[in-house]
């Protein structure tokens, strides 16, 4: 690594770290945050006073921390922002679903016997791009055509490359000046519409397979799903679902007899097909139409089969912690008229952004909010959502590994024992910054290497 002034400015506040006498507990703090990537800061204190003689019992203050701040992990989802907070949140992810799946968190194994599907929902196409494609582990050739056609702008629409996985071109249209950018960043926009329309499509025909109405449906079935939105190297989302269905008390009771795995598929098929979403007219375009692409992925989940629990439980979780970051862009809001050729992404990517910024000018498209979300190339759905009687959720899963380590502090002392009912609890704090100085995050990345058996500042 070339020796800069700002890595000079690191390794000498690396140094002054490590020799300061409260390195240790600066350490401690580092391995408490799970090595987060930008820890947030805090300033205050916590007491305990007994109710009944007004003794105080245990007092923490942050002002013996080092800076006078305690370090908490930012527990964004973001891999792009903080690999190791994202790496609890999909571990959180995956033992949600995986609780749908199989049981477990609250969720009875007679589970199992419900009806259940994987559905990937897909984006039309909005042009040819680069692509790599595989048959029986060889890699086939991007756009054969013997016979290809030249463009408009005297492209040649073919491409017989091999790429390989790592390749740039991927996701880049054959032709930019002939793709639909303006279709790709509004079907993004509307895709969380389409997602709505799609769950209220299947439970209507789902309904209307079992000779019901959809309220004399509610009383004998109930579809429960979880989701999570992936990003394609050109650009656009699919939409990743595990749906099953239940009896009217959720995943604690069975469906009717005549609710079938054959029933659900059908109702998944019928869905993707209809629903579309309206988009108005602006300068001067007729009223457009967007619905899901012809390509509908519907697979039952097995335990032992090809498709199983676990497959798709850590493939739901993989992409919980993802966002646009593999078509180029960047991982953060574009601010209102910053230079966009100064922007350190790929051509695509910034033509994407390009395209949500002119298209959210237009008052008619005011309600896409395109420019807020220009970043995300238009999308601005959750990425990962659930309906509410799937199985746990996220706030339950970490109230429990909560209680797991207050437990733990009371057990090696760290923590008095203490009787909620006759304890008064007294808290203060109040955000103080986030993140490291150059130099301390030199010396949280050495502890973290270290702490994974990867050397550290004894290795130096």
């Amino acid at each position: 690594m070339p020796v800069t002034s700002a890595n000079a400015h690191a390794i000498r506040g690396a140094i002054a770290r490590l020799n300061n006498p409260d390195c240790s507990r600066f350490a401690s703090q580092i391995r408490r945050t799970g090595g987060c990537r930008q820890p947030i800061h805090l300033r205050g204190k916590v007491e305990h006073w007994d109710r009944a003689t007004g003794t105080l019992l245990h007092r923490y203050s942050t002002h013996l921390e080092p800076n006078g701040v305690l370090r908490v992990p930012c527990k964004t989802r973001r891999a792009s922002r903080c690999p190791a907070c994202a790496e609890t949140y999909r571990a959180d992810t995956y033992h949600l679903i995986r609780a749908g799946l199989v049981g477990g968190k609250g969720v009875p194994a007679s589970v199992t016997a419900h009806p259940c599907l994987f559905v990937t929902l897909t984006a039309p196409s909005f042009g040819p791009v680069h692509t790599r494609r595989q048959h029986n582990g060889s890699v086939l050739p991007c756009h054969p055509r013997r016979d290809a056609e030249t463009c408009p702008h005297g492209r040649v629409l073919s491409c017989t490359a091999r790429h390989g996985t790592d390749n740039d071109c991927l996701g880049e249209p054959l032709c930019p000046d002939c793709y639909d950018y303006t279709g790709s960043v509004l079907f993004n926009a509307v895709a969380p519409l389409l997602w709505k329309r799609f769950a209220d499509a299947l439970r209507r025909h789902l309904a209307k397979l079992g000779g019901l109405t959809l309220r004399d449906m509610r009383d004998q079935l109930v579809v429960s799903f979880a989701k999570v939105a992936e990003y394609q190297r050109r650009g656009v989302v699919h939409l990743h679902a595990v749906i099953r269905l239940d009896g009217p008390a959720g995943p604690i009771s069975p469906p009717p007899a005549w609710a079938t795995l054959d029933l659900l598929g059908q109702a998944v098929r019928h869905a993707a097909s209809v629903v579309i979403a309206k988009i108005p007219t602006f300068e001067g375009e007729p009223a457009g139409v967007l619905r899901w692409g012809q390509q509908l992925d519907v697979r039952p989940i097995t335990l032992d089969g090809e498709l199983t629990d676990q497959a798709v439980a850590g493939y739901v979780a993989k992409y919980a912690t993802k966002a646009a970051e593999c078509v180029g862009t960047i991982d953060r809001r574009i601010v209102p008229g910053e230079d966009l050729a100064a922007l350190p992404v790929r051509d695509h990517a910034r033509r994407l952004i390009a395209e949500c910024l002119r298209l959210g000018a237009f008052e008619e498209l005011a309600d896409l909010r395109l420019t807020q979300w220009a970043h995300m190339l238009g999308f601005r759905g959750h990425f990962s959502t659930r309906s509410r009687r799937y199985s746990t959720t996220l706030r339950e899963i970490r109230a429990e590994r909560e209680r797991f380590v207050h437990t733990e502090e009371i057990t090696h002392g760290r923590l008095p024992l203490l009787d909620e009912d006759t304890v008064l609890v007294i808290s203060e704090w109040e955000y103080a910054g986030k993140g490291y100085s150059p130099g301390d995050a030199l010396v949280a990345a050495l502890d973290c290497a270290q702490l994974h058996g990867s050397g550290g500042p004894r290795d130096l």
